[in-house]
């Protein structure tokens, strides 16, 4: 018997990994495709090769499947257990005597070499090609065109500076330009003009703005000044000559930068020390709730049992469970971006899913009570 169970645990991760290649085939070609077409408008409107769009969407991939990698272990754990239940696979290996702990093993195991997937890219590639991947942008975009002549988009060029451009006409005119520059500290000051120019002096490039406003916002005194113009010019050389400016967002530092250099890349990135020890501990949670996300697929179906009115309501069931799963990591967000001493709170989702995989396994392993009442069949005189 001891055989024929390793061969149903074979057998069970086989279609397990089969169903979790399909599902996360389909999630990653759902979210690459989207991100391919906002990269090819963006890319071709520059000007930039077919070959700088290739490698911009693979260096995005990573972070595609980390986002899928949950998504699809619980859709292959739930189409599979499905399966096992309506050919009555488990209810014969139940009748045998084997408990659901037992008969989660194959999930657990499904769970754990998905998890270990997963920490490859949360921990290395994940970081790694997203690093890649802004500094590649960052060497694309150190063109004043590409940099800055993007129609209705808000663009931050360096840390402190918002652009906006509303629309290019063909002879080169910048219709409704918006520029906020917030470098200096306790002062912000907002341009905004009907038309723009981009010109080119031996000084460097500069912005001409034509019949617009300034607002000039005193944070001190709390007072704002509002200047008209029929003409400003505005030095942007500072804005395209310099492009490691650019903003790295925590997602795109290794690990051990965020437990180890805590203070430096507070320093860097601006963000609370809450924030960053999120960050660094959501890579190790992360794999953990792969497991939570096959297990709950498999305990809501199993405690559902067989019914003739099949599975609706068991896996309504399981993704109202991932949804509480994921209210958890809302609720405990706030305390720990404001406290860093609660960090141990990112762990708090995958032990609720765990609590109620518990739970749900429990309630199927015990003996179900049916209380009959007696027969009132009258014998035969």
């Amino acid at each position: 018997m001891g055989a024929d169970l390793a061969r149903f645990d074979r057998y069970v991760l086989s279609q397990l990994f089969v169903l979790f290649g399909f599902f996360s085939l389909v999630l990653v070609s759902v979210y690459w495709i989207n991100r391919a077409v906002i990269l090819f408008d963006r890319l071709i409107a520059d000007g930039q090769p077919a070959s700088v769009f290739l490698e911009f969407t693979a260096l995005s991939l990573p972070n595609v499947i980390r986002m899928v990698l949950p998504m699809s272990a619980f859709a292959a754990s739930v189409y599979v257990t499905n399966r096992l239940a309506s050919e009555s696979e488990l209810v014969v290996m139940q009748a045998t005597g084997y408990s659901p702990w037992r008969l989660a093993r194959p999930v657990v195991m499904f769970g754990f070499i998905v998890g270990t997937f997963m920490m490859v890219l949360t921990q290395y590639l994940v970081p790694s090609s997203l690093e890649q991947l802004r500094f590649r942008e960052n060497e694309i975009t150190g063109s004043l065109s590409s940099q800055l002549l993007r129609e209705g988009e808000f663009m931050n060029p360096t840390k402190g500076v918002t652009f906006y451009i509303r629309e290019i006409t063909p002879e080169g005119v910048l219709k409704d330009v918006f520029l906020s520059d917030r470098r200096n500290e306790g002062r912000t000051t907002t341009y905004s003009s009907v038309d723009g120019f981009l010109v080119n002096e031996p000084t460097g490039p500069k912005l001409v703005m034509v019949s617009g406003v300034t607002h000039t916002l005193n944070e001190d005194t709390r007072k704002l000044t509002k200047t008209k113009f029929t003409d400003f010019s505005y030095s942007i050389s500072s804005l395209i000559d310099n492009p490691g400016s650019f903003y790295k967002s925590l997602n795109q530092y290794q690990t051990l930068e965020l437990l180890l250099a805590t203070d430096v890349v507070q320093k860097r990135s601006g963000q609370s020390t809450g924030r960053i020890l999120e960050e660094a501990h959501s890579r190790f949670n992360q794999p953990i709730l792969c497991v939570v996300a096959a297990l709950i697929g498999f305990s809501t179906l199993l405690l559902g049992g067989f019914s003739r009115f099949g599975v609706g309501r068991q896996i309504i069931g399981a993704i109202l469970l991932l949804v509480m799963v994921k209210l958890v990591e809302s609720i405990v967000t706030d305390p720990i971006r404001a406290n860093a001493q609660l960090w141990p709170l990112v762990y708090a989702q995958s032990l609720f899913g765990f609590g109620a995989v518990f739970t749900m396994l429990y309630l199927a392993a015990r003996p179900r009570r049916l209380n009959k009442s007696p027969s009132l069949v009258e014998e035969p005189a």
